[in-house]
């Protein structure tokens, strides 16, 4: 399975991105994609999580009711919209992805792709 993610960029403090993640390869199978981000410095921490059905949906109290996560099965592709950015956002973007219909927090990833660098300037 190969994962790339998209969308990074500089945006000022207040404005909006939205992230892609394609997966590839092995993708006949149900997954769980998640996105998680490392800020220099710091460690990796996560983000946002969609299962499979795109039922449930999980995100970190830092960017709730700031990022949607959703999902389209059929291109293999899960997207992470991120409104209202702030300088603490700033972070290089990691899609991972966990085969399994299901999604829960503690779920140890399966494939992860190469980051994508968010830059929020203020």
């Amino acid at each position: 399975v190969q994962l790339q993610a998209s969308g990074g960029g500089l945006v000022q403090t207040g404005g909006s991105l939205r992230l892609s993640c394609a997966a590839s390869g092995r993708t006949d199978s149900s997954y769980a994609m998640g996105w998680f981000r490392q800020a220099p410095g710091k460690e990796r921490e996560f983000v946002a999580a969609i299962s499979w059905s795109g039922g449930v949906t999980d995100y970190a109290d830092s960017v709730k009711g700031r990022f949607t996560v959703s999902r389209d099965n059929a291109k293999n592709t899960v997207d992470l919209q991120m409104n209202s950015l702030e300088p603490e956002d700033t972070a290089v973007y990691y899609c991972a992805l966990r085969f399994g219909s299901t999604w829960a927090r503690y779920y140890r990833m399966d494939y992860w792709g190469k980051g994508t660098l968010v830059t929020v300037s203020s």
